[in-house]
């Protein structure tokens, strides 16, 4: 199982860059349109309508890749000042239960943010003219990632391999 772990690890980190490379993409590509925005307010007098609604729609996938990468790397916010005056054994039982908190979560995230798609994917954001549903689809992706990263999570722990911080994949303390 190690050896299978440490191979998924290759493809899932390759998935958390993408998304961090993604992430910051989008952030820089708001503020560049919330600056045309701006400048064409105040300087132009001639607003462009479409910014504010690009810049919503990619601040959403920003936020929601960089947050399932964050649940990958041991970032995610977490209460653990308890965890460190409790036997190793326990802790690890307490990661699982939370991983597996997180798992429910994007599960949710996921699969109602699909239904959310869906049922608003006919009608279209009037400034852009795309279907209202393309909001929704962050929840989608996201909600997917956090699963999939909280399920390698488990699994890490269970073949005896650590799971804070990724970048060191081979890695055996089993933290």
């Amino acid at each position: 199982m190690r050896s299978t772990m440490l191979r998924a690890a290759h493809f899932t980190g390759a998935l958390a860059t993408f998304s961090l490379w993604a992430s910051g993409i989008g952030l820089v590509l708001m503020t560049v349109f919330i600056t045309w925005q701006v400048f064409g307010r105040f300087v132009l007098n001639d607003t462009p309508t479409w910014t504010e609604s690009v810049s919503v729609i990619i601040m959403g996938w920003f936020i929601f890749l960089g947050a399932a990468v964050g649940i990958r790397e041991g970032y995610h916010l977490s209460f653990d000042v308890m965890l460190h005056i409790l036997p190793r054994r326990v802790r690890k039982i307490l990661h699982t239960v939370s991983d597996t908190v997180v798992i429910a979560f994007g599960g949710g995230m996921a699969g109602f943010g699909l239904q959310l798609a869906q049922q608003t994917w006919s009608s279209t954001i009037p400034n852009v003219g795309w279907p209202v549903g393309v909001t929704y689809l962050a929840l989608v992706f996201g909600g997917f990632l956090m699963v999939l990263f909280s399920i390698e999570r488990v699994l890490r722990r269970f073949a005896g391999l650590s799971t804070v911080r990724f970048a060191d994949i081979d890695n055996t303390d089993g933290d």
